[in-house]
């Protein structure tokens, strides 16, 4: 599999992302492999805290969320997607799909041997973290969902989805910091857009970016329906604690909260909670309070107890 690698120079000097570079490899299933960028920060034998990002973003939204957490004492991992951040991006589209996606966060995660982990997933993040949890849920203690959602292609999607499934093919220069700055509450500087669009120098690197709105189940034959109606049924059972906090301002995900926290029985009795004043990107947005809702989390559930046992 052919993949392009973005230049280490695209990536100094970030506002507010001055963490230290972590790579492990990944089989490309064409018998090569990819190299995994992700972060690895605060204490390493606190509780690991997951932050799975989406699309068309990297590692780089959750710099407003790693000092809370580390700051609570966790080690927090935020890895870059295949096709995003640091991560390798192979150059054809039809090189991405939803199993892999999950096959290479699969492997990954079992290369860390993360164990206990607590899961922060929103976009992207929860349709492969949502996976990971469903078929590994021996490695995970508590989950929490954001502006996400886990779709089967049982339900029609809403026209705020394919509004942006049009513009994401229709577009001739796919705009990658212009759109996760219309998709925030926050007016963004020049700096920040700027580091959104690090990874990618040219078209030739986002075809993952692309490619990820295309890979999301519309119908009931897509692909990744079938496994996403299994994780439904095993997440639906599961006894890890699981909050919804999902933004007040995303026409994306609106409404996705209460799904969750009707189908999942570990969801019942959890304090949900709502970020006012954010849009669909609400860790740009609201960074510094979702880590203390992580913490708050934590806390309630007794989770770090779980690993002090």
């Amino acid at each position: 599999m052919k993949a392009l690698r973005t230049p280490d120079s695209r990536f100094e000097d970030l506002p507010g992302y001055s963490f230290e570079p972590h790579y492990l490899n990944v089989s490309d299933g064409e018998g090569g492999e990819l190299r995994l960028h992700y972060l690895d920060e605060g204490r390493e034998d606190g509780l690991p805290i997951l932050l799975l990002h989406g699309e068309p973003s990297w590692s780089f939204l959750y710099r407003k969320m790693i000092p809370g957490l580390v700051d609570a004492g966790f080690r927090v991992v935020a890895p870059d997607l295949i096709g995003f951040g640091r991560s390798d991006k192979p150059v054809q589209r039809d090189d991405y799909t939803y199993q892999r996606h999950v096959d290479w966060m699969t492997e990954w995660l079992e290369k860390l041997d993360l164990r206990q982990t607590v899961l922060f997933c929103q976009d992207w993040g929860g349709l492969i973290g949502l996976r990971l949890v469903a078929e590994h849920s021996e490695r995970f203690s508590g989950i929490v969902v954001a502006n996400t959602f886990l779709p089967t292609g049982d339900v029609e999607p809403s026209e705020a989805f394919l509004n942006w499934q049009n513009f994401s093919q229709t577009v001739p220069e796919f705009p990658v910091g212009g759109i996760i700055e219309g998709a925030t509450e926050s007016v963004l500087s020049d700096d920040v857009i700027a580091g959104y669009d690090a990874p990618f120098p040219d078209e030739s690197f986002k075809a993952g970016a692309r490619q990820f709105p295309m890979l999301v189940p519309t119908t009931p034959e897509n692909p990744a329906s079938q496994a996403n109606r299994d994780a439904w049924k095993v997440l639906a059972g599961l006894d890890i604690p699981f909050l919804t906090a999902f933004s007040d301002k995303d026409p994306i995900t609106k409404g996705g909260d209460i799904a969750f926290q009707k189908a999942i029985t570990a969801a019942q009795g959890q304090k949900h909670i709502t970020i006012e004043g954010g849009g669909h990107f609400l860790q740009e947005d609201k960074g510094e309070e979702l880590a203390r809702v992580v913490a708050d989390f934590v806390r309630e559930n007794n989770l770090a107890g779980v690993r002090d046992e």
